[in-house]
């Protein structure tokens, strides 16, 4: 199977885990060992990035911050940032020619001071693949796969990220349910 690496996947009707219903992960990484990718649609509603920053003894920059989302199931209390390329940490993960995925701490420092990313998604937690999963949940239709978006990913408001991940390839995700099927 071809790398989905930069690709959406759009959870459907027949995702059988509840935990990912409505959700848009964003795969960045997916290799035969496996696969990892971000929920990108699922705003954390008790924690800010204020508290974050509070958290690690760094003053709250004026203007509004984005919200902290609920990446993945997998090690909560693991911190991602997905950003634009314009931002170069030391260590990062090229996603796409536009995106990057970073864990390294320097980057809220770096937010705080005006050095950071232009745009950025601060995320706990990530969802992850054994070998072969993630292709098994394709053939049962818990997926709709699209290529991964810049605007979708950082300028979409959160709660239409799902419809537009799949409007934008002519897709309405949500009679997606009733069409698909298998013979």
């Amino acid at each position: 199977m071809e790398s989905l690496k930069g690709h959406f996947l759009i959870a459907t009707a027949q995702m059988p885990d509840p935990r990912f219903h409505g959700q848009v992960v964003y795969i960045c990484a997916h290799t035969e060992e496996g696969a990892m990718g971000l929920v990108v649609n699922h705003p954390i509603p008790d924690l800010t990035l204020a508290d974050i920053l509070h958290g690690a003894n760094l003053p709250t920059p004026a203007g509004t911050l984005p919200p902290v989302y609920m990446g993945g199931p997998v090690e909560l209390e693991t911190a991602f940032f997905l950003h634009s390329a314009d931002y170069q940490p030391k260590t990062c993960l090229e996603v796409s020619s536009t995106v990057r995925l970073s864990r390294e701490p320097a980057i809220l420092r770096d937010i705080v001071s005006g050095r950071g990313p232009q745009r950025y998604i601060f995320l706990l937690g990530y969802a992850g693949w054994a070998p072969g999963q993630l292709e098994h949940e394709l053939t049962v239709n818990g997926w709709l796969t699209v290529p991964g978006s810049d605007a979708i990913l950082f300028e979409t408001p959160d709660d239409l990220k799902w419809k537009e991940a799949a409007m934008s390839y002519g897709i309405d995700i949500s009679l997606y349910g009733d069409i698909i099927g298998s013979a």
